[in-house]
């Protein structure tokens, strides 16, 4: 936002809303690059064969903590940026639909 405020002329101090800053100069908001960036990785490890220890979990932290509440895991967000976006997980295999669907259009 610092970039894109030096690029409007603006400082912090002018109180301009980002979302007013990011419509002006045409960025999309940063949630949504962040999903598309997900999503895009998801893609990429949905393509991996099932004997890749990316596809098949073996990289997978183990804590054994059992206090309060668990940790939000990578499988549990991409699940609900998936439900999010109304994208099916068997789409990732076909990898020009895939890229089609989680294209972030810029405003």
């Amino acid at each position: 936002m610092r970039m894109l405020r030096w690029f409007c002329g603006h400082i912090r101090r002018d109180r301009v809303r980002n979302e007013e800053i990011r419509a002006r100069v045409g960025v999309a908001p940063i949630e949504e690059k962040l999903i598309q960036h997900r999503l895009r990785w998801f893609g990429h490890v949905q393509r991996r064969p099932p004997e890749a220890p990316v596809h098949s979990g073996v990289l997978k932290r183990s804590d054994n903590v059992k206090r309060g509440r668990p940790r939000l895991t990578w499988d549990a967000t991409v699940k609900r940026d998936l439900k999010e976006w109304n994208i099916a997980k068997e789409l990732a295999m076909d990898r020009s639909a895939w890229r089609l669907a989680i294209n972030v259009p810029e405003p």
